[in-house]
């Protein structure tokens, strides 16, 4: 095998053991008496030194070898693992990521000396030895091997031919390494491209063969829908990473930050094998890390102030991940102090980021919401860690780029709660097909609450105008309107009978508002297809896709289109704001409930 393969193999498995490796120094920190944990941090060290060194990366070998020297002696019982230590070793994972970067760049180690480095380590594994006794059982010794022998990738057929005979001798158990292989991720895309045509055909065929009475060809085209669908979801699959991929680094992002803010913070995740597209997976990485950083800052008290506030001196931040109706649902929970809503509200109004008239009118959960505007900052001194106005707005920003809507709940005093809520994937979408102006668009089912369809009369008595603002009294409430022919400024000539209105709810960023459209038709599985360069400015539109007939349809944007339309200005709030309040007195005494009947059972009702 050539040395670039080497080289490019070396750099896969290395990466791959250092994501892992960040996360097990932690957990040895809190678990120095764990030996199979130490075992499996010095083997990774190990084999990554003896790589090195048959590879002549020779700076890599030095920080590696004095690390092992370390990691040996705490093996041995020799060292009693410190924070001080566990910072030394960590620095060196951090050193050699840094260099595994500059080779995958440059093909060459950065040239740096990493002299302190090499000073602090030397220095930890000559000072006295603190001798430990573990109560476990004593280990035996690892054979040291030549680094030759530690990296000799084989042939694929050796491989195979190895995996049978040994399988035979397991019982048919076939290891990890046995049953997978790394695919090139432009592989990947490339499939999915060619299952996203292969969806654009299916649905052609799906809509030619409703126009024939042929039992045949619906049957063969019926046929022909399973098969793809089965093909789309498995090709899906191999492009889905679990998010604990991601949180992978969040151990060691959380223990630096407890470190440095002399905090003691106790890190759970629940979920961690939830599975995203690797798109999405590479999108959500840096706001995540931005929401558990401000957690950490903001969020969780010094240990004095949590034992004045009859908390326990540990402060819990937990990530949970989990699948909810084809999204994936990620919440970022801290028992700190909380957002105090007033002291938001203070600070956004020396800022002018909002009128004295809308804040009076917010309640403490859209107040709390203020922290997602641009340059929002509570805080009282500019840190390292945050304080800068940037960054949750960031947040906000790219999880809505991806689809997604993310979303705060605080109680002060009890902690916070950021919510995430993000597709599945990218390249393959369900979306609602509607037409306006006798153009078809789609909108993504992610922002989809709810579907109205008003007759006749209603249509009339029910939409509303108050201050020349279209609205809607939606159980009680009103829903501000937009009509999409307006908003697109498409031409009206094919409106549909103003007798029949039908209407899209939709959620955009925290608040709701109707779309009128002329007609709702069904909803499908859509490929998206970026806009070109020249579109990608103009607002409301968020892709395209080709339909069953082959035409195109433009994807819209809901949170552009909400923008654009005003529905989610501050005089629409005002109004809301004043009818509820004018409202309150006469219905409260009355409720809207939905009745139904189960079975033989008399009717039941829940409330709306």
């Amino acid at each position: 095998m050539e040395d670039t393969e080497l080289i490019r193999e070396f750099l896969i498995e290395s990466n791959e053991n250092l994501n892992r490796l960040d996360q097990e120094m932690v957990d040895l920190e809190k678990h120095p008496e764990d030996a199979k944990l130490l075992a499996s941090v010095f083997r990774t060290v190990h084999t990554i030194k003896g790589t090195c060194g048959f590879l002549n990366f020779g700076t890599l070998e030095r920080i590696t070898h004095q690390a092992e020297n370390i990691l040996g002696q705490l093996r041995n019982g020799e060292r009693i693992l410190t924070q001080d230590l566990t910072s030394v070793l960590l620095e060196t994972i951090d050193a050699v990521k840094k260099e595994l970067t500059s080779i995958e760049d440059t093909g060459v180690e950065s040239g740096e000396e990493y002299t302190e480095l090499l000073k602090r380590q030397k220095a930890m594994a000559e000072q006295p030895a603190e001798t430990l006794e573990l109560a476990i059982a004593p280990q035996q010794p690892e054979e040291e091997s030549a680094p030759a022998e530690e990296f000799s990738p084989a042939p694929v057929a050796a491989l195979a031919v190895d995996g049978r005979t040994n399988s035979k001798r397991r019982g048919d158990t076939v290891s990890a390494a046995d049953s997978t292989i790394r695919v090139d991720v432009a592989l990947l895309n490339r499939l999915m491209n060619l299952v996203g045509e292969l969806v654009l055909a299916r649905n052609q065929i799906l809509q030619f063969s409703a126009r024939e009475d042929n039992s045949s060809l619906n049957a063969t085209a019926q046929k022909l829908n399973l098969i793809t669908t089965e093909l789309q979801e498995g090709v899906m699959r191999t492009r889905m990473q679990p998010i604990g991929n991601v949180w992978a680094n969040l151990p060691r992002v959380v223990r630096d930050l407890a470190t440095s803010c002399g905090k003691q913070i106790s890190l759970r995740m629940d979920g961690a094998d939830t599975e995203l597209d690797k798109t999405i997976i590479e999108a959500i990485k840096d706001p995540l890390t931005h929401i558990v950083r401000n957690s950490c800052d903001h969020g969780i008290e010094a240990p004095e102030k949590r034992l004045l506030g009859g908390k326990p001196v540990q402060g819990t931040l937990t990530l949970s991940a989990f699948h909810e109706g084809g999204n994936v649902n990620i919440e970022i929970i801290d028992d700190g102090a909380g957002i105090d809503p007033q002291r938001v509200k203070a600070s956004a109004l020396s800022q002018s980021m909002v009128t004295p008239e809308r804040a009076d009118r917010m309640s403490d959960r859209e107040l709390s919401n203020l922290v997602f505007l641009p340059g929002f900052s509570t805080a009282k001194q500019v840190s390292s860690i945050s304080g800068r106005g940037v960054g949750m707005d960031v947040v906000k920003t790219n999880i809505e780029k991806i689809g997604g809507t993310v979303d705060l709940a605080s109680r002060p005093g009890h902690g916070t709660t950021v919510r995430i809520r993000i597709p599945l994937t990218l390249a393959i979408i369900p979306g609602l097909v509607v037409t306006s102006g006798g153009e078809r668009f789609v909108i993504p089912q992610i922002s989809l609450l709810e579907l109205i369809r008003l007759e006749k009369d209603k249509a009339r008595t029910q939409i509303e105008s108050i201050h020349g603002i279209p609205v809607y009294r939606r159980r009680g409430k009103l829903l501000p309107l937009a009509y999409l022919n307006k908003v697109l400024q498409v031409d009206a000539a094919e409106q549909a009978s103003e007798d029949t209105v039908s209407i899209v709810v939709l959620q955009a960023e925290d608040r709701q508002f109707g779309l009128i459209v002329d007609t709702i038709n069904d909803t499908q599985e859509i490929v998206v297809k970026p806009l070109g360069g020249l579109l990608k400015s103009v607002k409301g539109y968020a892709g395209a896709t080709i339909m069953g007939d082959g035409k195109i349809a433009l994807i819209l944007d809901v949170p552009g289109i909400a923008q654009v339309s005003g529905v989610i200005s501050d005089a629409i709030e005002a109004i809301r704001s004043d009818e509820a309040d004018a409202s309150v007195d006469k219905d409260s005494d009355k409720q809207t409930l939905l009745l139904f009947r189960a079975g033989n059972f008399e009717r039941l009702a829940v409330p709306l």
